[in-house]
């Protein structure tokens, strides 16, 4: 059995944890630049806002239902996260972080000594006592499934924060209930395909036989069919190492100097090595791309993108960085005002072992790996970014993007640290 826990709306949650005087009110989460709804409570929901709204758009609805606006602060929900994150492994020894908010639960073993149930809902209890973080739980054979019982504890209150699918007659209710699009695993392009075929609902596909999906869907479609039918298959961590990784902004203000985007390019090379070396990962592809204002008809409109090849996988920021820089001076059009530029690296593969290349340029491989290590563990222990190169410049610049409404760090930075009056 696996059990899926899921921190309800994550990101409102963690600012209503620092704010208690919000309980029971409308919140919001901004995206980059403080542009569009990313996360809401229901609360926020129940007024008329939906995900994805842009602000200007329903800043009537806000002021008049006096809904409490913030900006994303990753920082302090990552460390929220890490929170949550170490309250599960001490209660279970198998955990498997699948995103910031949600986890997998090995309970292989855990049927004979619990009440997988009862022991789950303790579980949910303590994070919410710990915490103050709610979340839902769903419990069943397979990893589809515990995301769609994740769903349901969710949705209806009556299962109070854990949703358990142990049999085959709760399983073929919850298919049955179950928005087919909702599916994970299940995305726009199957979707089509499904309903092309008249399948309209996650039963009406599991009872398909298994010749039928194998000569109709390839594996992906084939794994999501035998875990919808309680066989499971799908390895979470080969579903989470990504093929590729971006790391783009949109502007806080137009920038039409090299230097800046020189700034801008290298701080998002910097993002995406963090993230592989975070996943034990190496590249062996960079792309950069940049685009001007397309909203402003009055400017220059340009937009192009490059990419290089790496001749060894690697996770090194120096040399991800430089490569970027490369690509950047190649596609770099002078006079243009830009909105937004990025970084992408691809042909992601493990970094270890490592096939070396006779002809690498970079002769001093393994004293760079550990300086990457020392720098990675710097930053974890005083905030990230407090070491990086050079080039990536100062804290305030033109391009950094607006996040007027952003909590403190109050986790991870001593000088934002919360404060109590007494």
């Amino acid at each position: 059995m696996y059990a899926l826990v899921d921190c309800n709306s994550f990101f409102c949650s963690v600012e209503k944890v620092f704010h208690p005087g919000l309980a029971g009110k409308p919140v919001v989460v901004l995206s980059n630049n403080d542009g569009c709804i990313v996360a809401l409570t229901p609360e926020a929901k129940a007024v008329g806002l939906r995900r994805g709204d842009p602000i200007f758009k329903v800043r009537h609805i806000v002021d008049q239902c006096h809904v409490a606006v913030f900006s994303t602060n990753m920082y302090l929900y990552a460390a929220m996260s890490k929170r949550v994150t170490s309250i599960l492994r001490k209660s279970v020894c198998h955990v498997e972080n699948y995103s910031i908010d949600e986890s997998f639960c090995d309970l292989q073993g855990y049927d004979d000594h619990f009440d997988l149930e009862g022991m789950m809902r303790g579980i949910a209890r303590k994070i919410k006592l710990w915490t103050d973080i709610p979340v839902s739980v769903g419990v069943a054979p397979t990893k589809t499934l515990a995301k769609m019982g994740s769903k349901f504890a969710k949705q209806y209150a009556g299962y109070h924060g854990v949703c358990m699918i142990d049999s085959d007659d709760k399983r073929r209710k919850a298919l049955r209930l179950f928005d087919l699009a909702d599916v994970w695993g299940i995305g726009r392009g199957t979707l089509e395909r499904l309903n092309y075929y008249g399948i309209s609902t996650p039963l009406e596909f599991a009872d398909k036989s298994a010749s039928w999906v194998k000569a109709r869907f390839t594996k992906p479609g084939q794994q999501t069919w035998r875990e919808l039918n309680g066989e499971p298959c799908i390895d979470t961590a080969e579903v989470a190492r990504k093929k590729t990784i971006c790391t783009s902004r949109s502007f806080g203000n137009m920038v039409g100097g090299l230097d800046s985007l020189k700034a801008a390019v290298a701080t998002f090379a910097g993002s995406c090595a963090n993230k592989l070396r975070g996943e034990g990962s190496g590249a062996t592809s960079v792309t950069v791309f940049l685009c001007s204002n397309r909203f402003r008809d009055d400017l220059e409109q340009y937009g192009n993108a490059a990419s290089a090849r790496l001749l060894t996988p690697t996770s090194d920021t120096m040399e991800i960085t430089n490569a970027a820089l490369s690509i950047l001076a190649r596609i770099f059009r002078k006079g243009i005002m830009y909105k937004k530029a990025g970084v992408i690296v691809g042909d992601i593969v493990s970094i270890s072992p490592l096939q070396a290349n006779l002809f690498d340029p970079i002769a001093n491989r393994p004293q760079r790996a550990r300086l990457m290590r020392a720098m990675d563990e710097l930053n974890h222990r005083y905030g990230l970014k407090t070491l990086r190169l050079a080039v990536e410049g100062e804290d305030k610049q033109p391009w950094k993007v607006r996040c007027e409404h952003r909590s403190p760090n109050y986790l991870t930075n001593i000088n934002e640290i919360l404060t109590i009056r007494v």
